[in-house]
């Protein structure tokens, strides 16, 4: 890895790269996890379909405008969250390693999973506002329309009606939920990365390059899908929510399930699915690329005294 500096605005970096891609899919997955909120199965709309059906509605009824709601706040909140995620791990890592074993190149699951989760928490606290503001824009449909409606201009828009009417409090709405999300998600983005590319290499004899780093993403993609969808819903609805439907995070959990069945956490799976394996893929792989033209420049640029300390 690069300095921290350096790994936070590499990191930062890829994400952005990625999320201008994947952003059609989030919008959908977001619209599918609020259709039918509180409402019992056999009421519940389905105007959203799937990945491909609910990108062709959209784009029919609000053209690619529509599709990419809220991709302003999406690439300040990836800068945000993947700068801590890719910046802070491997300082969270080394530090704890180094106090439980003599070697902190030792590799243990346990610290990998810890470091994962608590640098994406870190990044999920500290970007919620902007998380908040893009789940709102992409709900927002006049033709379409899907849970609790926020007609903002755009997201500083947005950020200035929240704080009018609700203070700072209203802009950390959802926090918990979204710092449980990202929390799972990051626990097993990283370790899941590392541990299949260990095994690519070891088992299958592949070299370093963009098919060994293509093929590690795509199993940390699937792995971070299935293990984070439950509170991904549950982060939606508390975003779009203003605050008269859930009291917190186990409310949102057990007023979905009573009303909706338990498969309504896994609403939206298929389209979150198509947007988070390219996402990890294109992030993971353009981080180790910008990683590396964050060493070369660092070199450059750094005496090695001070690269030590950053």
């Amino acid at each position: 890895m690069a300095t921290t500096l350096g790994a936070f605005v590499a990191g930062g970096i890829a994400a952005c790269g990625a999320v201008t891609a994947t952003h059609p899919f989030e919008t959908v997955k977001i619209r599918m996890q609020l259709q039918g909120e509180l409402q019992e199965k056999g009421l519940q709309p389905r105007m959203y379909r799937g990945p491909i059906h609910g990108v062709s509605v959209i784009v029919r009824n609000e053209g690619v405008r529509g599709i990419y709601r809220g991709i302003g706040a999406a690439y300040i909140y990836q800068m945000i969250l993947n700068g801590c995620r890719l910046g802070f791990y491997e300082p969270i890592r080394q530090t704890i390693t180094s106090s439980i074993f003599t070697d902190k190149t030792t590799q243990s699951l346990g610290v990998n999973i810890f470091a994962g989760a608590s640098s994406g928490i870190l990044g999920a606290a500290a970007g919620s506002p902007f998380f908040l503001v893009k789940t709102r824009l992409q709900s927002f449909s006049p033709f379409a329309p899907v849970g609790t409606q926020h007609a903002y201009k755009n997201a500083v828009d947005g950020m200035r009606q929240i704080y009018k009417g609700e203070g700072a409090k209203g802009l950390y709405r959802g926090v918990g939920a979204a710092m449980v999300r990202t929390g799972f998600g990051s626990s097993v983005q990283l370790p899941t990365y590392f541990f299949a590319k260990r095994r690519l290499v070891k088992h299958l004899g592949m070299d370093e390059g963009p098919a060994l780093h293509l093929a590690s993403s795509t199993a940390s993609g699937f792995v971070v899908c299935c293990v984070m969808h439950p509170p991904d819903t549950i982060m939606s609805r508390m975003y779009n929510q203003n605050g008269n439907l859930y009291q917190g995070v186990f409310d949102c959990l057990a007023k979905t399930v009573k009303t909706e069945g338990l498969l309504a956490i896994y609403k939206g799976f298929l389209p979150h699915l198509a947007r988070i394996l390219p996402h990890t893929i294109l992030t993971l792989s353009l981080a180790e690329q910008t990683n590396k033209l964050m060493r070369k420049f660092e070199n450059k640029v750094l005496p090695a005294n001070i690269k030590d300390q950053v």
